[in-house]
């Protein structure tokens, strides 16, 4: 397969996780109170939908800075770019189940936050699956030195550590849980894209006369 149908499908798949989040935005009903107060009471649902528009549109960018360093496509990597869609696709699904639950107070808050927590949590260890895989000889446009591996890894595993401190929040605070999972989206927002030098590196091999 080219990475152009992988990309593609991606996308797609992508597309559609991003756009059912916002299925969980009801439109207030004039009968059940003031405008502004529904709104208020609705808080949960747009916090929700912030975090994870934004989580969804960073595996989108990372996803297409790292395909579009690959030179080979193959069985594996499919396999692993089909789990990552796994859990971008339940994204939606969990993220409307925590938004539900998260002031109520009860343990049902905690359980559905803690369902959030470990879909982010997939997410990120996808993506460190395939960063692994890149890493075989011949597979990047241009290898990651050896020695620069453990720090990429690092920066890496970011992510994985910080949904795994969420999953633990989640049973002692739902909302702070959701605030933790939202810096960490605010952070890869700001934080370098993946293989940026790399990429650098790649558009100086590749430019030229036209």
């Amino acid at each position: 397969m080219s990475k152009a149908r992988l990309e593609a499908f991606s996308d797609a798949v992508i597309a559609v996780a991003i756009t059912l989040l916002a299925l969980d935005l009801t439109v207030p009903d004039p009968e059940h109170g003031a405008l502004l107060t529904q709104l208020g009471d609705h808080w949960p649902q747009f916090a929700a939908y912030v975090v994870s528009f934004f989580t969804v549109g960073i595996i989108w960018v990372n996803h297409h800075a790292r395909v579009n360093l690959i030179v080979v496509v193959d069985r594996t990597l499919l396999f692993l770019n089909l789990l990552l869609l796994l859990f971008v696709v339940l994204i939606p699904f969990a993220t409307a189940t925590m938004a539900t639950y998260l002031t109520s107070g009860s343990e049902d808050s905690h359980i559905a936050m803690a369902v959030y927590a470990v879909v982010l949590e997939g997410m990120a260890l996808s993506f460190t699956a395939m960063f692994e895989w890149s890493l075989g000889e011949g597979r990047m446009l241009v290898a990651v030195p050896i020695d620069q591996r453990r720090k990429a890894r690092l920066r890496g595993s970011i992510g994985t550590l910080v949904y795994a401190a969420v999953f633990a929040v989640a049973f002692i605070s739902a909302p702070l849980a959701l605030a933790l999972a939202g810096v960490t989206a605010v952070y890869y927002v700001f934080a370098p894209v993946p293989h940026a030098g790399i990429e650098a590196e790649v558009e100086e091999l590749t430019s030229g006369p036209l």
